[in-house]
Formats: C-alpha cells, structure tokens, sequence
C-alpha cells in the first residue's frame, strides 16, 4: 500500500524499517519496545510473547507485539543467541514541543558479532565478527573482538578455512556478494552478505590509516595483506553503522602469519575436547578442568591460549619461568595465592574500557572500574619479590595513572545507581551547578523554615507559616487578624475562611526551581556523566594495557595453582626431534577417576634411530584412544606455557597436530561416516609434515574387512615412508603390526588386559609389543549385550580360528603361507587329481587338446 494511506505513526515506523528490512525493530513507545506486522509475528515464535492488535492502518489490523524497556536486556540476549540482528529505535524529539509523532531514530544495531553489553555477553568467551575477502588464489580473513577493541588479521589459503573458523569460532561472518557462501558451510555461524563494494582495497587502506592516526600501514606489517585488508575495511564500516559511532578503541591491528601456532584443524580440536566435548558441552573439558580463574578476563585469555598453542620458544620459556617463580615460596605463603585472593575484586576491566570508548558503559561500570584501579597498586606489590623478569613487565604496566584513578574518585558516587535515568551517579561536589539542585530536593525544608523566621521577623506576624501542598505548590498563610501586616510584595494566592495564602517574588522562585529541580538534576547528571565519558575515552589505550597485564597475571597464577594441585612438572623444549613424556597422564580422564594409571611415550630421535611411529593394538576399552590423546594434550599445554600431566616432557620442534579419531556422519553435506573418516584422513596425508603429530585410531573401520584392512596398511605405510610424521597408530587389525618388522622406524605397543574367571580386567598399561587378542566379546559383554549372543558369537569365533590358515592369533592377509605345496583331494573334485597329474610340458599339441575335452566331459558329467 501507498506510504500515505498509513496513520502518521506508521507512517515513520515504515519508513524507519525500510531501512532495515532484514533486522527485527525495537520502536521504543513509551516504556515498551514495539515490533509490528511481520515482525511482530517472527518475535512471538522466538520470544514466545503474545500478539496483539492495536487499531489499524491503511484500512488492515495493526498486529503487534512488545516487550517492557526495562526487560529487554533478556528478549535481545535470546534473538541474538538465534542469530538475529535487532535495530533499537529511540525517541529523539521532545515530546512537549513535537505535533505528531515524536522523532526516532535508530541509535544502534545489535548483532550477534558485535555484542559489548555485560548483559548480552558470554562472560569467559569472546564474541568475533569476521570478514572474508578473496584476492586471486588468497582467502583474507579480518576479525575484531569489539569488547576488547583487538583487531587481527590473516591470509590463508581456501583449504585451510575451516581450520580457522573452528580456531576462531567467530559469532558472525560477513561476505562480499561475489564471495561463494558455500566456502563457509558449517551449519553453526551466522553469515551475512554485503555489497561487493564495501570491500574495496583502496578504501580499506584509507579507513585504517585515519582510524590508527597513520600515514601508512607498514609499521603493522599489513601492508601486503591485500585481501585481509579489504576484508578489514568492510568489518569497520560495518561495526561503525552498527553501533553509530567510531571504533575509537581500536589502537593497532595484529597481523598473524603462518608458523606462529602449532595449527590444529576442526577434527583435532573436537577430538582433543580442548573447550568442547564432543557432545557440545563445556564440561568435562581441558578448559573446564584448568579455568579457576579469578577474573573474567583470565577466563578468555586462558581459552585464548589454548586454542592458539604457540611456536616461539622464547615467549614459552618466558610463561614457564613466570609459573615457576609464582609457585616459588615467600616467606610464609606462596605468591600464586594471596594474588589470586586479591584478583577476585577485579572487575572486567577489558570490556568496561571498551563500552566507555562505544559510550556505553553504566554506572556500575565506572564505579567496578574505580574500585579494581584503587585495588591494583596492592596487586602489584605483591609481585615485588617474585623471581621473574616477566611478572615485573606485566606488573608495571598493571599500575594505573593517577589521574584517572583521581578522576573516577572525584566524579562518581560511591555506590552510584544501576541507570543512569534514575540518577544518584555523579558525587556530591563535582559540579556547583549539580549540588544547588539536589539542594533544592533535599533542603527544601530548611529553607522554608529559614523564610518563615525572616517573614516572622520582616512582617511582626508571629503566627506566620511558610506551607507546601500538592495542589497550590509553597504559600505564606496569615490570619485575617494580621491583615493589616501585609507587606506590599505579597500576593494573594488562595482565600480561607479565617486565613489568606499569599506568595512573594522569592518563594515564586523558589517554587520554579524546586519544583523542576528534579528534572533538572536529572539532565544535569546525564550531560556530566557523557562528558566523563569522553574524558575516560582519553585513558582506551591505558586501560586496554592494564587489563591484557592483568589477564596474564591471572592465566598465570591460574597454571601454578593447577601445577601445585595436580602435581603437572616443568616441560623441556629441545630442538632435536623428539616426543619423550615419562608417566604421562591424559589430564581430564585423571580428574574423572579414583586412580589414573600413568605411561610412558617415546616418539622420535634415540639411541637406535628415529622411532617415527607406535603401531598400538589392544582391546577395546583399554586406554589406546586415551593414551594418544593424552599424549597431544601434554604437547598442547606445553606450547600455551603450562606445566604438564608428566613426571618429565621434553618436546621438540611442533608444527601441527592432526587426529583421526571416532566415528561420525555429515548427513546434512551427504557425507557417511566412511566418507567423514576418508576426508580426514586425506588431509592429514597431504598436510602432515616430519614435525606433525598425527593420531590416528582404528582407520578403516567403515568399510569391508578386505578394503578397511587394505587401506590402514596403505595410510599407514605413507604417513611411514612420505609424511614422516610423529604418529599413533591404533587398531585392530593384527595385520599391521608387520610393521614393526618392516620399518625400524614403527614400533608396537599395546594395552594390557587379563582374563579372570570369564571376565576382562583392563590395565591400562602400555607395554612393547603387539595384543595378543582385542577381546572383542568381552567388552560387548560388558556392554550388556544379552548372553545367548556372547555365547553365539564365541562358537562362530572357534569355528573361524580353526579355519583359520595361519598361527597368528587373528587372520593375517599378508603373511607367506607356511606350505608352497597344494596338496590336492578327491574331497574336492576329481578334476584336481586329473590335473594334478598331468605335465604340461611333456604334453603334445594333440595331447593337450585331448586332455581338455576329458576335463570338460568330467565338469558336464558333475
């Protein structure tokens, strides 16, 4: 319908949404948000709220549907949880001077990328946007955390984009139109596509340059990054019209080049259960297990931290002697401790820096923000006798500038008010014209009564009141007895029987001012606390540094803590090419369990060579997956600067970890579970290098006996031969432990179990060697597979033992028979024995011919 068929109300609200027609509107009406039409209708299947109709429009029902302003924090924190894009329309005009409709506008667009709200946010996770920018055969990706104002940027080639999706997680992802979207499918992340346009280079370079005050971007190291960088100048303008303002805490951009992580793909990272199990659960996890953090802020940098293993040996050696010097005791207590303690009254210091520089920090921001600077200095004195160069830097840069910490003390309130709107903020004495109207509201009295004495005194009435009330505001009542006392300035106000009510030019101005000093008060504390704001905004940089230091002094105490507690040791980096872990444990199984059973690792250079892989038989249930994992695990947490499950690590050189491991389908992308493990399986053989580890466990499952059996040897022989890689190789298929005789560098290993009175007992040791058996029906009877099935299957695998050609305790394919010669039986059909006897090269032309006929006539007379 025409826009002027419409109600002058609908009218602004149509026009208002024409502009975001892909976003849900909030239009603020008195103290409800609205959605109407369509949108009405989408809100109450997702917030399950009622629909109504108010009236109508151009002839048709108004539908709609609200939530209280009040409450929308909970309404916006469940769409964008769906991944919804939510624009809020305010009132901007002055409803006392507006005929019509008041003016709104939209003031800010909540996505699920660029959250900054303590309400709407996830308290230990970062919230991402990303942007994806292709420039001939390169994939640029430009990320921003905007509650902590960290930009970074990468290139990378198209195969290695789910990697980084999974490392990242980004909540949002923003495409150029010409960018396929089939590049991204996951199913889990929220994409939006924008104008090609948008994503220009030379525009990217410009918006970049004047938002970091450069003249270039050379000193970032981005300047050759061509498409990360169109990637980044779609990401700032979209986060600048999303929020309707500037990303002024933006200070620098962090370039991240290839080698600076040891590189984990998707499988790995949900096989390793690193933040995840994989049931999508956060707990028990590696990070569940590690995260006692005591801030908010050290949560994030530990997840941080674990999902991006570092290669520089340098900055590990820096973490670790930071640990170390932590658990070092002093005096009568251990540093890590009485830090911690004084750690738990730190607000999130990151993300409050973040909403000051958006405009959008509360009063309990400001107020936490006060209290954890004032907090500090006592933090940092605490670290004066700690035995490490890198807890003094991070101390340093943790003291706070006194004259932010003066201006915070000067111009809040103690315990200022949750809103802003319901004042109470700003301290007594930081504004004149503030403290003469909250004056006027709470002195009121005071001064009435110092009138009534002046009046008193001034007119000779001794009966004279000074009185208030709701209908006539403040009035002088006097008896008629004094009517003749009446000074000339008075007038009257109100007649009574025995009294007149009158007022003076004083009270009348005194009436104006405490009757809207309220108001006024109101409007006074809201334009002194923006302005504080601004100031703050000055302190982004400063603030920023002081919570990353505080962060890493919190991860830090955090892993001597669990070092102490968990009895982790010190890992050793070397350069030689070596896995060496003596009485590892895998460390969340152990915090699950009454008694975890440790075992050794050896993968790499020693006295007899290079001991590239450990070919791992055993029955099911008896550790092999546990014992591979745990064995990544203690090479992760020494590349974040932990200490590890170990009485002693000593690692080498780390590029990636790859795992194969588990079994699972991809039907919604036509993918059987053959075909997932396949996939895998194909990029760890084109990727892995001499300095990956690569866990692989029963490869070949998924398939028939004979193909599965073929294709174990095949990968098996390449990661051996080409790959070259550290690797765990379990499986069940006996046949693979020739290995170990082929290849000095294979060895093989297996999971102890015995057999006690027609049951299993797993000891979960790891011993030279191969299995004897996997113990198969032991474990499905473990399982509660009924007993009549046991029993079927124990007599089918008698009878295929005994039919089994070969000794080794299973069916090996590729073992030489023990006898070349076939011996030959009527048993089977005469026509053996009648070839048996024959010599071919004895044999005429004719002969043969003859003997042919003979062969056929005995398989016709069969």
């Amino acid at each position: 319908m025409a826009l002027k068929d419409h109600t002058p109300m609908m009218q602004q609200y149509l026009r208002i949404k024409a502009q975001h027609t892909d976003k849900l509107l909030f239009y603020r009406m008195g103290d409800f948000y609205e959605l109407f039409f369509e949108d009405a209708e989408k809100a109450v299947k997702l917030l399950d709220i009622t629909l109504t109709q108010r009236g109508t429009s151009a002839g048709e029902p108004i539908k709609m549907a609200g939530v209280p302003y009040h409450a929308a924090d909970q309404y916006l924190a469940k769409l964008v949880k769906l991944g919804e894009s939510v624009a809020i329309c305010e009132q901007v005009g002055d409803p006392t001077t507006t005929k019509g409709p008041v003016e709104r506008k939209v003031i800010r667009i909540i996505t699920p990328g660029t959250l900054t709200d303590a309400t709407l946010l996830e308290d230990k996770r970062d919230c991402i946007v990303l942007a994806l920018a292709s420039h001939k055969l390169t994939l640029g990706l430009a990320w921003l955390n905007l509650a902590a104002g960290q930009l970074r940027m990468l290139e990378t080639s198209p195969n290695n984009l789910m990697s980084e999706l999974e490392r990242l997680q980004p909540a949002e992802i923003l495409l150029p139109e010409s960018l396929d979207a089939s590049l991204t499918l996951d199913g889990s992340k929220h994409t939006k596509q924008l104008p090609a346009w948008q994503f220009d280079y030379n525009s990217a370079t410009r918006s970049l340059t004047k938002l970091l005050g450069t003249h270039d971007l050379a000193g970032f190291g981005c300047d050759d990054l061509h498409a990360a960088l169109q990637a980044a100048g779609a990401l700032l303008e979209y986060v600048r019209l999303t929020q309707g303002t500037d990303v002024t805490h933006i200070k620098t951009i962090q370039v991240e080049r290839e080698g600076t992580y040891i590189r984990m793909d998707a499988a790995t990272r949900r096989n390793l259960e690193i933040s995840e199990t994989l049931r999508g659960e956060t707990s028990p996890t590696l990070m569940s297990l590690l995260d006692t953090c005591s801030t908010t802020m050290g949560s994030r940098l530990l997840r941080h931290w674990l999902h991006h293993p570092l290669r520089d040996y340098r900055i590990l050696q820096y973490r670790l002697g930071s640990v170390s010097a932590l658990m070092e005791t002093s005096g009568i207590t251990v540093p890590y401790i009485s830090i911690r303690a004084h750690l738990k009254r730190i607000a999130d210091i990151e993300r409050i820096a973040a909403r000051i520089a958006l405009k959008s920090a509360r009063p309990r921001d400001l107020s936490g923000l006060r209290d954890s600077l004032i907090a500090l200095p006592e933090i940092v004195a605490m670290t004066t006798n700690i035995a490490s160069e890198h807890i003094t830097l991070l101390a340093h840069a943790m003291i706070p500038e006194n004259s932010l910490v003066e201006l915070l003390q000067q111009a809040l309130l103690p315990e200022p008010s949750t809103l802003l709107r319901e004042g109470g903020v700003i301290a007594d004495g930081y504004d004149a014209e503030l403290d003469e109207l909250r004056a006027l509201q709470n002195n009121c009295g005071e001064f009435l009564l110092q009138l009534e004495a002046r009046e008193k005194t001034r007119t000779g009435i001794p009966n004279l009141k000074v009185e208030y009330n709701r209908v006539h505001g403040f009035y002088i009542e006097i008896t008629h007895v004094h009517s003749n006392k009446i000074p000339s300035d008075y007038r009257r106000r109100q007649t009574l029987k025995n009294a007149e009510r009158y007022v003076t030019p004083e009270l009348q101005a005194f009436e104006n001012k405490a009757l809207t000093a309220r108001d006024q008060a109101l409007a006074r504390e809201k334009y002194l606390y923006e302005t504080l704001l601004v100031k703050l905004s000055a302190y982004s940089s400063h603030l920023q540094n002081i919570a990353q230091s505080v962060a890493e002094i919190d991860v830090l105490s955090t892993f001597a803590e669990r070092a102490q507690l968990l009895n982790y040791t010190t890992p050793v980096f070397t350069e030689e090419a070596v896995i060496e872990i003596q009485a590892g444990r895998h460390p969340v199984v152990e915090s699950q369990v009454n008694h975890y059973i440790s075992n050794d690792a050896h993968l790499g250079a020693g006295e007899t060579g290079r001991r590239q892989m450990l070919i791992i038989t055993g029955p099911n249930m008896g550790g092999k997956s546990t014992y591979m994992r745990q064995t990544a695990l203690i090479a992760l947490l020494a590349h974040c600067g932990s200490f590890v499950p170990a009485t002693h690590a000593r690692i080498g050189p780390i590029d990636q970890i790859f795992t194969r491991i588990g079994a699972s389908d991809d039907l919604a992308g036509g993918r059987s579970t053959f075909m997932v493990e396949m996939t895998e399986m194909a990029n760890i053989l084109r990727n892995a290098t001499s300095q990956s580890l690569v866990l692989v466990d029963e490869i070949g499952r998924g398939t028939s006996t004979f193909d599965g059996l073929a294709l174990a040897f095949a990968i098996a022989r390449y990661l051996l031969t080409k790959n070259q890689s550290y690797t765990l190789f379990a499986t069940h298929y006996f046949e693979l432990t020739r290995l170990g005789e082929e290849f000095e560098q294979a060895a093989n290993v297996h999971l102890g179990a015995v057999e006690h009175k027609q049951h299993i007992v797993f000891l979960h040791t790891v011993n030279e060697g191969p299995a004897s058996q996997s113990y198969g029906l032991h474990v499905a009877a473990l399982a509660g597979v009924p007993a009549p099935v046991i029993k079927a299957a124990q007599k089918i695998l008698t009878k295929l033992e005994q039919e089994n050609i070969s000794n080794n305790p299973q069916l090996d394919l590729f073992s030489e028979p023990t006898d070349t010669t076939i011996q030959f039986s009527e048993t089977f059909h005469p026509i053996f024995s009648h070839l048996s006897k024959l010599l071919p090269d004895e044999l005429s032309p004719k002969e043969a011919l003859e003997h042919l006929y003979t062969l056929k006539s005995m398989l016709n007379k069969d």
